[in-house]
């Protein structure tokens, strides 16, 4: 897998080289779009109308519209140029508790992986995040963008989240509405939610609509017919008192029955 970014993390006069790799890698079956008819490829040309032609990558550069129709063009070496190396370096600005950043700011996902000169410092980085329960709140430039991000320890070093600006966030569309709960029916939630609870453990879960997927296409490639999902029944309303008591005392049937 290559590096996503290659830069630093810094911190007062420590300096940690680094390169970031995603932690996370597609899965999912991908679909090509084909012609009705001939079920051929559907291919994107890239025309430019004033040529009248079909042109090619290298003919394309990058341009900012600022005003109707004009452009200021940007090469990417002039971007590049722009980059220094400090700007490829995840500066440290503060440090805070994860607990007060809200999930809503967390974007993206990379680990953080040290350069071999700078393991030592890497791993007193680590040690200290961990021992005092903090992240690092820093910036650096990724692509064309000063990005926000956080360094925070996990199970086997540090991870690098990006964040999103506070202008990013979009506001609710809807306000939530926040009715009266009665005490017995938060009692009987408290209840239903600790019948269910026990540890979470990745390897239990799949996607099991990938399967079926895939075996579909298995079944069509070797011709064989193709079974339709079964139509789920349209279930009746019910009391929320009621619906809570079923699904605890169905619940603890289930524990007893394990």
């Amino acid at each position: 897998m290559a590096a996503a970014h290659k830069g630093a993390i810094s911190f007062g006069l420590v300096h940690i080289p680094i390169e970031l790799y995603k932690t996370t890698q597609p899965n999912e079956i991908a679909f090509n779009q084909l012609c009705k008819d001939t079920h051929e490829r559907v291919r994107y040309k890239k025309y430019c109308p004033s040529c009248s032609k079909e042109i090619k990558n290298d003919d394309i550069v990058k341009g900012y519209q600022y005003e109707k129709d004009r452009y200021v063009i940007m090469s990417q070496e002039e971007i590049d140029s722009l980059k220094a190396e400090k700007d490829r370096t995840i500066h440290i600005l503060h440090f805070t508790s994860l607990s007060d950043v809200s999930d809503l700011y967390f974007e993206k996902n990379y680990y953080a992986i040290p350069e071999k000169s700078a393991q030592k410092a890497y791993e007193l980085l680590y040690k200290a995040l961990h021992s005092l329960k903090v992240i690092a709140i820093g910036q650096c430039v990724i692509g064309t963008k000063e990005t926000l991000v956080a360094v925070m320890p996990f199970e086997e070093g540090l991870m690098v989240k990006t964040l999103f600006y506070e202008d990013e966030i979009a506001k609710m569309p809807k306000d939530i509405i926040h009715p009266k709960i009665s005490a017995a029916e938060l009692k009987m939630a408290k209840q239903l939610i600790e019948a269910m609870k026990e540890s979470f453990d990745p390897s239990l879960y799949h996607d099991s609509f990938q399967e079926k997927l895939k075996n579909v296409i298995e079944a069509k490639i070797h011709g064989q017919k193709i079974v339709s999902a079964t139509p789920m029944e349209k279930e009746s309303a019910i009391d929320l008192m009621e619906a809570l008591t079923q699904s605890l005392t169905a619940k603890k049937a289930e524990k007893r029955a394990h």
